[in-house]
């Protein structure tokens, strides 16, 4: 059988999910793919848009897989715009001249944004919110604009999801942010009128201006760049502009090839999501109008492509309908929308609890007889969110007002019925999250992995979990073979026994002789609960290689020196020592993201060496090695910079100086930024602090990696006081309850209550161990002696620094560099050397 040519005209998230879909179902190699993407950046999380500001790293927000560099059946290319479609030819153009066939065509072009048809829209400082350029334009404005003082005004023009998104960004890059909203209230197509009230409340607390039920009537050039002409008469000195009132099916290319679209834009397709015009061409996304409708959402979104790939295939598949439930946070507020959330279903009945003190809205929407769920709306709290909506459309397990009320019961995921949707983004419903479970899925990898719930918003994460937890599939806690208590139940054992080795330990709780998995988390708990130095006696032993040499170790063999550096502060004099080091051993030398130097190259039988020169300087280790704090990042704050409000660099030395040397489940990060500008990445940082007017905010929980979160608001205008005994209860929480290598942000995601609960342990002591945890901060900080500098004092452990046992002078032959580029890099003894043109 000869292979067919499909042509995919756009590569965002709906795009890349059809490539995925034929790909995967394809067995016979029917069909080649070509993917023609117009941005220069292959398909990227635009749901999660607002997260680039900050780390600005476009990779963050790719789609796992979206070059398709693996697979010879695909050919994308970027930055390459189809400019015409022959239908009568099938083929496409390309801006470039490329002229491709296809057997078949799938528009998956997307939207555009709307711009309303105001004067001066078209002035310099005005943009819209949807790809990665736009928000680089958006942040060379904000950046312009806030070198001449005071924190620059943004306007956002619509007050629906995306614009409260725009809003948020704004706020992150500094400026102040006022959003217009026509209507007479915030997100108006998902809250209604009291939900409105308490989000408009929510978000005014957090800084944003808000002006509803005005339009926008001019924009004109002005002192701060632009005056926002409002339709009330009043205006607004602005710098920035940004336009969110909407979008629209992105279908030019389609019209001026003739396929005929709906009355409100879109291709028109039937529910098989072929185009009516055309038996060859497909449209799938927000450029569709399946029997006449667009769907502006993801999930509608990817049943399209799911349909398409099978109709390629020889399939029947048509569009089920689109659940157009929503559930997000904005500005770290949760909103969420159900089913029928504004009661237009005839004799609906409405349950409200509205609670203006904690912030809370919560409606019910249900039948007649108030014994069926028709849909509901969440403010400020959506915990609720995973277990009402899959109820939409059937009986309720109890009375509505109890199902909102804090103090009512809760249905459990348990209750919900197997046909019921929990990942609406993928279709997945409980009978196979409960089916893959059965079948020996015992985590939420696991079931991630089978099902693909949870693969794309996380909103029903909570659901599974719960699943999990009620499914009578035995979760094994034990921590490993030889340990059937979980890391946070040896961690009580240890502190309540006093035991100090790890052979009295399993003696005594555990079995066998212990294995890698075990010995360094009882190696880090011991660490966690005394002072004493982790190479002592058989702590050594525990210890894996980093730690064993209380260093990093590199790829040929050799290690990493890095010195603490707290706040990022460094004497000229150890600047010198530095550098005479780094000459004296040929050591390469980094500065690193955390505000401190590495220096990389060392050899084990050295380390002693320079250590001794850089402990006689005054330096300390940085535990760079260590599950542990690593840095405390910070801005230069009100010492030196304008728009400083706080010394965010005295409060960085002191938070370091206090929980150096603090051993963890995992390693943590601080950042301490001296005003809302965040140039310290506060907020990207397991413990995230920013400076206000009145006082510190606190940020917990954000972490980098594969898998970025930002840190979230745990508590406001903090004094400095209040702030550090914060700070010692949250990290001894999640010192004492974390799992093995778990990081903070997975860590507030499993744990019971989430953010919340994690507000009442440590800002309201609700577990009664707020005493006990500073206690036991405090007996850190009392007992913190430099790792390095007690190596250096006790010959016994100087005489683990050596190569070869036999012969401690001879350093390691097999280590070699290549001095000959710019650079100093390892070689590795056996092995050609690689060019960066990846060439041996």
């Amino acid at each position: 059988m000869s292979r067919k040519n499909v042509v995919v005209v756009g590569h965002g998230m709906v795009g890349h999910r059809f490539v995925e879909a034929l790909r995967s179902r394809d067995e016979h190699d029917a069909w080649k793919i070509t993917v023609l993407c117009e941005e220069p950046d292959p398909a990227y999380d635009r749901v999660g848009l607002s997260s680039y500001v900050g780390t600005w790293d476009r990779k963050e927000l790719a789609l796992a897989g979206n070059d398709y560099a693996a697979d010879p059946l695909v050919d994308l290319r970027v930055s390459s715009r189809v400019v015409a479609v022959d239908r009568a030819a099938r083929t496409v153009t390309t801006d470039a001249g490329d002229v491709l066939a296809y057997d078949a065509l799938v528009l998956a072009t997307g939207s555009y944004p709307f711009v309303p048809p105001i004067p001066g829209n078209e002035l310099p400082g005005c943009f819209v919110y949807r790809t990665l350029d736009d928000l680089d334009g958006i942040r060379a404005a904000a950046d312009a604009a806030s070198v001449h003082g005071d924190a620059p005004v943004g306007v956002v023009v619509g007050g629906g999801l995306l614009g409260l998104e725009a809003a948020n960004a704004l706020r992150r890059l500094g400026m102040s942010p006022h959003v217009v909203e026509f209507a007479p209230r915030l997100m108006p197509l998902q809250v209604d009128e009291g939900g409105g009230r308490v989000l408009e409340r929510l978000v005014t607390d957090l800084g944003l201006t808000v002006h509803t039920g005005v339009g926008t009537a001019g924009i004109s050039e002005g002192p701060s760049g632009l005056v926002v002409e409002l339709s009330d008469g009043s205006t607004i000195d602005a710098a920035v502009l940004v336009f969110s009132a909407g979008v629209r099916p992105q279908d030019a290319l389609a019209r001026d090839a003739g396929l005929e679209v709906g009355a409100r834009g879109g291709v028109l397709t039937d529910l098989g999501c072929r185009s009516t015009t055309d038996d060859a061409i497909y449209a799938i996304g927000e450029c569709a109008a399946v029997e006449g409708t667009c769907y502006g959402l993801v999930a509608p979104g990817y049943s399209t492509a799911e349909v398409v790939a099978d109709r390629l295939l020889g399939g029947a598949a048509e569009f089920p309908g689109a659940d157009l439930s929503t559930k997000l946070k904005l500005l770290g507020v949760d909103v969420a929308s159900f089913g029928d959330a504004h009661g237009v279903t005839p004799g609906a009945l409405e349950v409200v609890l509205s609670d203006s003190a904690k912030g809370t809205y919560a409606k019910l929407v249900v039948s007649d007889d108030a014994k069926t769920l028709l849909g509901g709306i969440l403010v400020g709290d959506a915990s609720s969110y995973g277990t009402l909506r899959p109820l939409v459309g059937r009986e309720l397990p109890g009375d509505p007002a109890t199902l909102i009320s804090p103090a009512g019961e809760k249905p459990g995921a348990g209750a919900l019925p197997d046909d019921a949707e929990v990942c609406s983004c993928n279709g997945v419903t409980k009978g196979a999250i409960c089916g893959a479970i059965a079948d020996g899925a015992c985590d939420i990898a696991q079931v991630k992995a089978c099902t693909n719930a949870g693969t794309t918003c996380g909103g029903c994460l909570p659901t599974v979990k719960q699943l999990l937890s009620s499914s009578g599939v035995p979760m094994s806690k034990a921590l490993c073979e030889h340990f059937e208590q979980s890391r946070a139940e040896l961690f009580e054992i240890v502190r309540a026994t006093q035991i100090r080795t790890f052979s009295a330990l399993i003696s005594r709780y555990g079995t066998g002789r212990g294995c890698d998995i075990c010995k360094p988390v009882v190696a880090s708990i011991l660490a966690s609960t005394d002072s004493d130095h982790i190479l002592h006696r058989q702590q050594a032993g525990l210890q894996d290689t980093n730690d064993h040499f209380l260093a990093n170790i590199q790829k040929n063999g050799t290690y990493s020196v890095v010195p603490r550096m707290p706040g990022g502060e460094c004497t000229p004099e150890q600047l010198i020592v530095i550098g005479e080091v780094a000459r004296d051993f040929g050591l390469y030398v980094k500065m690193t993201g955390g505000q401190r130097i590495d220096m990389f190259g060392a050899r084990v039988e050295q380390l002693p060496a320079i250590w001794k020169r850089l402990v006689d300087a005054g330096m300390e280790s940085g535990q760079a090695y260590g599950k542990s704090l690593r840095t405390v990042k910070s801005c230069v704050g009100s010492t030196w910079c304008r728009y400083g409000v706080q010394d965010s660099v005295g409060m960085a030395v002191d938070l370091e100086m206090r929980y150096r040397g603090l051993r963890a489940p995992h390693k943590f990060k601080f950042g301490v930024s001296g005003c809302a500008r965040e140039c310290a990445e506060a907020r990207g940082k397991d413990v995230g602090v920013i400076a206000t007017e009145n006082g510190w905010n606190l940020y917990v929980c954000g972490n980098g990696g594969q898998s970025p979160k930002h840190a979230q608001l745990l508590a406001g205008g903090l004094d400095d006081e209040t702030l550090v005994r914060y700070i010692d209860r949250f990290l001894m929480f999640y010192i004492r309850t974390a799992d093995r290598l778990q990081r903070t942000a997975p860590w507030l995601d499993a744990l019971d209550g989430g953010l919340e609960h994690l507000k009442d342990v440590v800002c309201n002591d609700s577990l009664g161990i707020a005493a006990e945890l500073e206690a036991a901060m405090v007996k850190h900080v009392a007992g913190y002696k430099d790792e390095w500098s007690g190596v250096l004092e006790d010959p016994e452990l100087l005489a683990r620094f050596v190569s070869f046992v036999n012969a401690p002078d001879q350093p390691d032959p097999t280590i070699r560099f290549d001095d000959s580029g710019k650079r100093k890099v390892p070689v590795l003894v056996g092995m050609p050397k690689i060019g960066r043109d990846g060439s041996a």
